[in-house]
């Protein structure tokens, strides 16, 4: 169960909180703090995954809350559903450009949507709750979700897919704002023009008079041909490169003709008509399929980048690392912890490799300083690599001044030993249908 963190003193934000949790009781739990400091020492020693700040709420200093979670990104992962008191609040939080916020939303938004993106979020939650918690080494994920014909949806869902990629390492900056982007624009025009049937001319016409988009798409969806389409986006993450694909249920349009409009100046382009050119420009290999309701592209991936480094690490030693170095030997007198800032370290038992680590493993040499024994295996740099090394007593003087930190290392150590369980357990299973095979052979 996922603990859903609640900073209001609104009755409006309080009873949705409370009411969807009891409609997902059995995934999400709501905890509601009225006033600044206990929200604080909550989320210290909690780390919730979901944070729900209500900005309408004078009583909650909220920007105090936010530079506290902004102040230690490496450990307050998750996300902010954020309850604004109207859309110019809405808008300023926006320019913010804050990685944490996945929602901004209005009270009567929050009201009507809550329900939804709690759903949105269990359903996904791999995006939500595995920050700094990803054992990824090397291989390909792949994923897909389905969204209905609400533009809010769409947008957050390509939030959600952005910042989970961003913050786990596989794409900059740069590329964060290259893919938001482009989902958006290739997302909109799967909704607009293949779900809903609105035409170029159409939402000319219809923007041309001043009116607002939103009040077309509203209309489209009441329509019976319409409303029962959905948009199907799924992704694969590989070792280079993402790759993307956005499929509607509409009838498809003539690419190449638009293709050619979008170089050319026409008066409509003041309105709309620059999303298939934006997307060719900011991401690679953009294709469509024949009938035109598919469209794909790439985007390069990085790898073993950079660790968002804890503030109060800054102070200890910084250590490069050439390709084969040596970070630690298996049965030398050592408890020191590594911190991983980049790179990726191959972990030999028994000169067999056991396992590769990655910024997203955090640390190494856990268990030696936990248990004060021995290495348990010897470390190697693969290519160029960053460590800090913090010596252990000055790490527990660091726990003591910041338990959340003890915290926070307990629970990555019970997911890692979770997913070593799960392997052993699926192993195990292969290993008895191998005997069972082998035996009605003989």
């Amino acid at each position: 169960m996922k603990k859903i963190l609640t900073a209001s003193t609104n009755p409006v934000v309080i009873s949705t909180v409370e009411s969807a949790c009891k409609t997902y009781a059995a995934y999400f739990s709501a905890e509601v703090f009225g006033a600044t400091e206990p929200v604080i020492a909550y989320i210290n020693y909690e780390i919730p995954e979901i944070k729900v700040l209500d900005y309408t709420s004078q009583e909650i200093r909220c920007d105090e809350i936010l530079d506290v979670i902004k102040g230690d990104a490496w450990l307050h992962y998750g996300g902010i559903i954020a309850v604004c008191a109207n859309s110019r609040q809405v808008e300023t939080l926006e320019e913010l450009k804050d990685n944490n916020m996945i929602a901004i939303v209005t009270v009567q938004n929050f009201k009507t949507h809550f329900s939804r993106i709690l759903r949105i979020l269990w359903q996904n939650q791999q995006f939500l709750f595995n920050r700094g918690m990803q054992d990824i080494i090397g291989g390909q994920e792949t994923g897909s979700f389905t969204c209905g014909n609400d533009p809010m949806d769409i947008r957050f869902y390509v939030n959600f897919l952005v910042s989970y990629l961003y913050n786990t390492n596989r794409i900059s900056g740069d590329d964060r704002f290259k893919l938001q982007m482009t989902l958006m624009e290739f997302l909109t025009n799967a909704l607009e023009h293949g779900n809903l049937g609105i035409t170029y001319e159409d939402k000319t016409r219809w923007l041309s008079s001043g009116r607002d988009i939103l009040n077309l798409i509203a209309s489209r969806n009441a329509d019976p041909k319409y409303r029962e389409r959905r948009i199907h986006i799924s992704y694969s993450i590989g070792k280079s490169k993402s790759y993307f694909k956005i499929r509607d249920d509409g009838d498809g349009f003539d690419w190449r003709k638009f293709i050619e409009k979008n170089g050319a100046e026409d008066e409509g382009e003041k309105f709309h008509g620059r999303g298939i050119s934006l997307g060719m420009d900011l991401v690679q290999r953009v294709s469509y399929n024949e009938k035109g309701n598919e469209v794909s592209f790439e985007l390069p991936t990085i790898r073993n980048k950079v660790n968002t480094v804890p503030g109060i690490m800054e102070p200890f030693a910084t250590i490069d690392f050439k390709n084969k170095d040596v970070i630690c030997r298996e049965n030398e007198m050592s408890n020191d912890l590594f911190f991983i800032v980049s790179g990726r370290y191959a972990v030999y038992a028994g000169k067999k490799l056991a396992a590769v680590l990655t910024p997203n493993d955090m640390f190494i040499g856990e268990m030696a300083f936990l248990l004060n024994d021995r290495r348990t295996a010897t470390v190697l740099a693969v290519g160029d690599c960053r460590l800090i090394k913090i010596p252990k007593t000055a790490f527990l003087t660091l726990i003591r001044k910041n338990p959340h930190y003890g915290i926070f290392l307990s629970k990555m150590l019970a997911l890692r030993l979770q997913r070593q369980t799960k392997a052993l357990v699926e192993a195990q299973k292969k290993l008895a249908e191998f005997e069972n095979l082998n035996g009605e052979i003989i």
